[in-house]
């Protein structure tokens, strides 16, 4: 068991530290690949009952456009300063 682990570890660190390895990109293709995954089954699973009443099918129309479109979600407004780093406040006048 001791061998099959270090070998197991060895692999590893041979594929995270070999040259020309770029570990952003990896992941952000496994992160697309997942979402799609889950997405694809979270449609199948609302999909799969057969529907026979018109709510149950406008329910899972809805929910199905839902999930496959693309998420965007848009900044508060707290977040729309002008400035990119956060001003102290000024010191009162009686602190000097």
């Amino acid at each position: 068991m001791f061998l099959l682990r270090s070998a197991f570890w060895l692999v590893l660190a041979f594929v995270v530290m070999r040259p020309n390895f770029d570990v952003q990109s990896a992941v952000a293709s496994v992160q697309a690949q997942a979402v799609e995954v889950g997405k694809a089954v979270i449609v199948e699973q609302i999909l799969e009952p057969n529907c026979d009443t018109i709510e149950c099918a406008g329910r899972n129309a809805l929910l199905a456009s839902a999930l496959s479109s693309s998420l965007s979600f848009d900044p508060p407004m707290q977040d729309s300063s002008n400035s990119p780093i956060p001003f102290p406040r000024p010191r009162p006048d009686w602190m000097g």
